[in-house]
C-alpha cells in the first residue's frame, strides 16, 4: 500500500508587518474616500518605508483630502509604531493620489466591473470555519502573540501540517515564527515566551516531535517598515487560504467593491462556504472571471470532492447574483467598515458576511 502521509506549509503575517502597514493604511483611506457612497471609488496603494508613507492611485470622492494625512497617522498608532524607525507622530507624508480616470468611469459608474479578472474561493472541513488547517493555525498563533505578549509589532508564522491521508490533517510537524523584540530582551527569553504561547494556542496539534523554529537568526529588534519596506497587495497569500488553492492575482486592499479583485472573491468564497454545507461535501473551489465594465462574469466554475460540477454552477447560476452589483447588496459591502478585514486573513473570521451559511 502507498504511503499517502504529506505535508502542507502556510505562512501568516502579523499587522506590525510592513505589507500589512501598507494594507492597513490603504484600507483606512479608501473606507474614508468611499464614505458609504455607492457613487465613490477607491483604488489606493501604499507604499511604507524608514519614517515614511507615500500614497498612490486613484479615487472619485467629495471628501475632505486634508484629512489624509491624520488617518494615515491614526492607523499607525493603532498598530503601535512609536520607534525611531517609524513613529506615527513623526512621519514623513506624500500624497500622489489622482481622480479616478473617465475611461474606467465609463464601465464602473453603473456598477460594471472594475477590471477584468479571475477569482477563487475554496472552503474544506478542516477546520470548523471551513478554511485549510495550516493558515488557520498561522493566523491564531499571531493573533495570540498580539494580544497575550508586549513583543514588537513585526511577527510572521508558518506552520507545516502533516496529513495521514488527502484532507486529513493529523499533527503540526514544525513552527516558523519570527518576533519583532526590545533591544534589552535576550533571544532566550523571547523563544521562551513565544513558544510558551505558541504552545497554548495549538494545543494537542503538536506533540514531542514538532519542531519549532523561533527567531532563526536570533536578534530581531529593526522590525517593521524601518527593517523593510512595506507595499500594499504583495501578502495575497496571506489573505486568502495559504497556497491550499488558486489565486486569480488580485490584491484586496484599498479598492472599493467595484473591484471584483476583492468582491468577487468575498462572493467565490461564500459560494464554496455554501456549496459544501449543502451539498454535505468535503471540499470545494469556486472560480469566476469578469470583464471590465461588463456586469455578469465572463465564466463561473465549481469544483468540488475532486470532480467538476457543472450541476451545481447552473443550480447557483440560477438564484444567485453574480453581478458586482448583486454581489455589493448581498454583502452590504458600502456600509462595510475595510480595515475590519484587512489583518489575519479575509476568510474564516466570525462577523463578514460572507462567511453566513444562509444560502438554500
Amino acid at each position: 500500500m502507498n504511503d499517502m502521509s504529506y505535508f502542507f506549509t502556510s505562512e501568516s503575517v502579523s499587522d506590525g508587518h510592513p505589507d500589512k502597514v501598507a494594507d492597513q493604511i490603504s484600507d483606512a483611506v479608501a473606507t474614508y474616500l468611499i464614505d458609504k457612497n455607492p457613487k465613490n471609488r477607491a483604488a489606493i496603494e501604499t507604499m511604507v518605508t524608514t519614517n515614511s508613507v507615500t500614497l498612490a492611485g486613484e479615487y472619485k470622492s467629495d471628501v475632505d483630502m486634508d484629512h489624509l494625512r491624520m488617518i494615515v497617522a491614526n492607523t499607525i498608532a493603532k498598530i503601535g509604531y512609536e520607534q525611531e524607525g517609524f513613529d506615527w507622530r513623526t512621519f514623513s507624508f506624500e500624497n500622489k493620489l489622482h481622480g479616478q480616470s473617465a475611461d474606467i468611469a465609463l464601465g464602473t459608474d453603473d456598477f460594471g466591473a472594475g477590471d477584468q479578472g479571475l477569482m477563487f474561493g475554496y472552503a474544506c472541513r478542516e477546520t470548523d470555519n471551513y478554511m485549510p488547517l495550516a493558515i488557520s493555525l498561522s493566523h491564531r498563533i499571531l493573533q495570540r502573540l498580539r494580544e497575550k505578549t508586549d513583543l514588537g509589532p513585526d511577527m510572521k508564522s508558518q506552520v507545516t501540517v502533516k496529513y495521514e491521508d488527502i484532507g486529513t490533517p493529523v499533527r503540526v510537524e514544525k513552527v516558523v515564527c519570527s518576533v519583532q523584540h526590545p533591544e534589552d530582551m535576550s533571544i532566550e527569553t523571547v523563544r521562551s515566551i513565544v513558544s510558551a504561547q505558541i504552545g497554548i494556542e495549538l494545543g494537542d496539534w503538536i506533540d514531542e516531535k514538532t519542531q519549532f523554529l523561533i527567531n532563526p537568526t536570533g536578534r530581531f529588534v529593526i522590525g517593521g517598515p524601518d527593517g523593510d519596506a512595506g507595499v500594499t497587495g504583495r501578502k495575497i497569500i496571506v489573505d486568502t487560504y495559504g497556497g491550499y488553492c488558486p489565486h486569480g492575482g488580485g490584491a484586496f486592499s484599498g479598492k472599493d467593491c467595484t473591484k471584483v479583485d476583492r468582491s468577487a472573491a468575498y462572493m467565490a468564497r461564500y459560494l464554496a462556504k455554501n456549496i459544501i454545507d449543502m451539498y454535505l461535501l468535503d471540499n470545494c473551489t469556486v472560480q469566476l472571471s469578469y470583464a471590465i465594465g461588463v456586469t455578469e462574469p465572463t465564466s463561473f466554475y465549481v469544483y468540488a470532492d475532486g470532480d467538476v460540477r457543472s450541476d451545481i454552477a447552473q443550480s447557483i447560476l440560477n438564484k444567485v447574483d453574480l453581478t458586482p452589483k448583486g454581489i455589493i447588496d448581498r454583502f452590504d459591502l458600502f456600509d462595510l467598515n475595510l480595515c475590519e478585514t484587512t489583518n489575519f486573513g479575509h476568510f474564516g473570521r466570525d462577523g463578514l458576511p460572507w462567511e453566513r451559511l444562509d444560502l438554500s
